[in-house]
C-alpha cells in the first residue's frame, strides 16, 4: 500500500514539473498559495521522499516495481500428484 501512495505522489509531482515546464503553472502552489508557503514547502517534501522511497524500492527490487504484493501460492508435490 505505501508503494502505491509512493507512486501517485511520484506522479503527482511530475504532472507538476510538466506543468511548470509547458505552462509556467505551478499546480501545488497554486493549491496552497505562493512556492514559499509552509503547506506547499511540506508537499513538496513529502513527493520528494516519495520519489526517492520508489527509486530506493525499484534499484533493490533489481529494476521490478511492484505496486501490490501479491504472493504465489505454494502448492506441495503430493497434491500436485492428486490433481492427475
Amino acid at each position: 500500500m505505501m508503494r502505491l501512495v509512493a507512486f501517485i505522489l511520484m506522479i503527482l509531482g511530475g504532472v507538476n514539473w510538466l506543468m511548470i515546464g509547458g505552462l509556467q503553472y505551478d499546480f501545488i502552489a497554486g493549491i496552497f498559495g505562493l512556492q514559499s508557503n509552509i503547506f506547499s514547502r511540506i508537499i513538496y517534501v513529502i513527493i520528494g521522499v516519495a520519489s526517492l522511497y520508489i527509486l530506493v524500492v525499484t534499484v533493490f527490487n533489481k529494476g521490478r516495481l511492484k505496486l501490490f504484493g501479491y504472493k504465489k501460492k505454494k502448492v506441495k508435490r503430493n497434491e500436485e500428484l492428486e490433481d492427475f
